[in-house]
């Protein structure tokens, strides 16, 4: 594979994802209060665990 080519396949696959590439039906913020949510039930959980210090 020539360097041509490559370069023309990367190209290509850049101008697909023009388009935003992201889901329709995902809302960043539900995805980031989720990912806050689970990360704030993990250090609850941490810390229950950690009680002799």
């Amino acid at each position: 594979m020539s360097l041509h080519s490559t370069a023309a396949n990367l190209v290509t696959l850049a101008e697909g994802a023009e388009h935003g590439g992201s889901h329709d039906s995902l809302s960043p913020y539900l995805t980031g209060f989720g990912a806050f949510g689970a990360l704030l039930l993990l250090l609850w959980i941490t810390t229950r665990f950690n009680r002799d210090r």
